[in-house]
């Protein structure tokens, strides 16, 4: 049986790890990085984020579209959904939390000069902010900083520890600009603790399953 939602706009849905009744989806894919770009060529018209119920069918739209303003992808914890907005015309950029279908909750705001807006996203386990260019930052709920390698992705932090996804190549022949026969791709798993001190290094892929945990693969 075909079942429609309560309000249809046509849009591509994502699932919210960590929870089995609700998803999203934004008006457009554009990060709170290109914020930057669009201030440069006029500014930006401004976009939406929407939650869908599984349900009960409902669309649930936290706020109006706003100019200069735009939303991260949002993350489930504790029964609670939580999304970054970034407004560039006020220059401050906001964490929410709402279960949908209730008003949203200010949990924390930085102005863009306090945070980086490249790769500002929201990790497990819990709620972290963070933002990845060369350097680890986090912002909240604590503050700290260390640099990592171009290969290396922060993936979730828990109980002070930060891991990590380094990919790493082997066996490329630079001369003919393609893999050898020794050619190897895989990755490993790095923690680091809040300072950036190297605590493990193990063969293994991060995989967060639809429960919410995360697996070495």
């Amino acid at each position: 049986m075909l079942r429609k939602f309560k309000r249809i706009y046509g849009y591509y849905l994502e699932k919210i790890p960590g929870q089995e009744r609700f998803a999203y989806s934004r008006s457009d894919q554009e990060d709170l990085y290109d914020l930057i770009a669009w201030s440069r060529r006029g500014g930006y018209p401004g976009s939406v984020i929407l939650f869908y119920d599984f349900e009960t069918g409902d669309v649930y739209q936290p706020f109006e579209k706003k100019r200069d303003t735009i939303y991260g992808q949002p993350v489930f914890a504790g029964g609670t959904c939580y999304f970054l907005e970034g407004a560039y015309g006020e220059g401050r950029v906001t964490l929410w939390g709402c279960f949908p279908g209730r008003e949203p909750l200010e949990v924390s705001s930085w102005t863009t000069d306090e945070i980086d807006l490249y790769n500002l996203r929201i990790v497990g386990n819990g709620v972290h902010v963070i933002s990845q260019n060369g350097t680890v930052r986090g912002y909240y709920p604590e503050k700290f900083e260390f640099p990592i390698s171009p290969q290396e992705t922060a993936c979730f932090i828990e109980d002070g520890k930060v891991y990590l996804e380094r990919w790493i190549e082997e066996g490329w022949d630079h001369e003919n600009d393609r893999a050898s026969e020794d050619y190897v791709f895989y990755h490993k798993v790095i923690v680091r603790d809040l300072a950036g001190n190297v605590l493990s290094e193990e063969l293994g892929y991060l995989h967060q399953a639809p429960d919410g945990s995360w697996w070495i693969a």
